[in-house]
């Protein structure tokens, strides 16, 4: 069977045996529910060994990429291309979550009893969601942070934006230099990478067992009683995200790049499943490469740049879970939300959205400029952090998906633009 259906195999048992000890364990049986957490570091394992391959995979295949270019003009117009998709869809998503969470959240029956519970678990210790946030790069800081003073230290770090911002630097000098010398350089990196490619190809083999040991033993812990309790606000940021797929990615791919939705679906689904069981982008990079590179037909100097910066920075999916988050909290806690209000939420969701952060929790924790403007309490950050694996799970997915379409639709615009065609 191919890759994608072992690993859908993989995530269906992990689901399956985690809703039976779940349930084993509220009948006074947590054995079972004991031993599932013991497998945990076999997902740990597998988490770590794609993020082995990250940062050198990128390095490799962004360097190889742009030194390619040549010509520095290229280079501009593939990063304004790049983030004009990246920043209109992450726009087109707020817009969408809004919508979705004015249609169902009404629907949502909170009683009384509910809202004291609620609260008084999300006024557990805001100060872990203030400390938190205190660390979130925003505004010049953010700027400084781009520019790394020792990149080898940012890579150590796992940081990968200024990871980036310096290889991108390094390959555009490279592209300045005469075709043979330039040529030892970008040679010595399609090496890398494709020794990099073979690594994840390994990795991969050990895929369904690695997402099996991911999501069985959070499935234990938490049963169906978050979902249950939170029924509504899960489904709309699920519809939400489906539908933003739907209407966005899909006729972009279609219309912009002239691809046919089902061929890229099909393509996207093994990154997709990755992102959905992993709940992380770069875990997923090695795997959007390969799609890129044999399925998809994309250039690589194109996907070594899209990919990696859209991993980075394109966060359309959090963004309209967001944008859901902050109607929900507003109707919990029983806070009028106007249109103006609507409006400075839908800014600082936006603003957010332009920025990483490497903390836990970073789609929740990065609510609290939106919070803050708006009125709301910041005690509803902690309720949102205890509900976030299910929707992290779902928005991971769809930004998996724009990094791929993203991809796709420079790629096409890029071949227009010299005159030539997608096959």
């Amino acid at each position: 069977m191919r890759s994608h259906v072992w690993m859908g195999i993989g995530l269906v048992a992990g689901l399956v045996l985690g809703l039976v000890a779940a349930a084993l364990a509220q009948r006074g049986y947590p054995d079972l529910a004991t031993l599932v957490q013991r497998i945990r570091p076999v997902g740990t394992m597998f988490l770590n060994l794609l993020s082995m391959i990250v940062i050198p995979l990128v390095a490799t295949a962004l360097f190889s990429g742009i030194a390619k270019l040549g010509d520095l003009r290229t280079v501009g117009r593939l990063v304004v291309r790049t983030l004009a998709f990246f920043w209109a869809t992450s726009l087109a998503a707020i817009l969408i979550g809004f919508a979705v969470a004015a249609l169902l959240l009404p629907q949502a029956a909170v009683t009384p009893e509910q809202q004291v519970a609620l609260r008084a678990a999300a006024a557990s210790d805001p100060g872990i969601i203030q400390r938190a946030a205190e660390n979130l790069p925003t505004g010049a800081r953010f700027i400084v942070d781009l520019i790394p003073a020792n990149p080898f230290k940012a890579a150590a770090d796992g940081n990968l934006l200024p990871v980036i911002v310096f290889v991108t630097i390094f390959a555009v000098a490279a592209a300045t230099l005469p075709v043979e010398k330039r040529a030892t350089l970008t040679n010595l990196a399609d090496a890398a990478t494709e020794a990099f490619i073979r690594i994840v190809h390994w990795v991969l083999l050990f895929a369904p067992i690695g997402i099996f040991a991911l999501v069985a033993p959070i499935v234990a812990q938490f049963g169906w009683s978050l979902v249950r309790a939170m029924l509504w606000f899960i489904a709309a940021v699920i519809i939400g995200l489906i539908l933003f797929i739907a209407i966005v990615y899909l006729p972009s791919v279609a219309l912009i790049a002239r691809l046919s939705p089902a061929r890229f679906l099909r393509a996207a689904l093994p990154s997709m499943l990755m992102g959905f069981s992993t709940t992380s982008s770069m875990a997923t990079l090695p795997t959007m490469l390969e799609a890129a590179d044999n399925v998809l037909q994309i250039p690589r100097p194109v996907s070594g740049f899209v990919l990696p910066l859209g991993a980075s920075i394109n966060r359309a999916g959090s963004a309209l879970f967001q944008a859901v988050a902050v109607l929900f909290i507003a109707r919990l806690y029983g806070i009028p939300f106007g249109i103006g209000e609507l409006f400075q939420a839908g800014a600082a969701v936006f603003l957010a959205s332009l920025t990483v952060a490497s903390v836990p929790a970073a789609s929740i924790v990065s609510l609290l400029p939106a919070f803050r403007t708006t009125g709301l309490p910041i005690s509803g950050l902690g309720l949102l952090i205890g509900l976030d694996r299910i929707p992290d799970m779902f928005r991971t997915m769809t930004n998996v998906t724009g990094h791929l379409a993203g991809a796709v639709v420079v790629a096409a615009v890029e071949s227009r633009g010299r005159g030539g065609s997608r096959t």
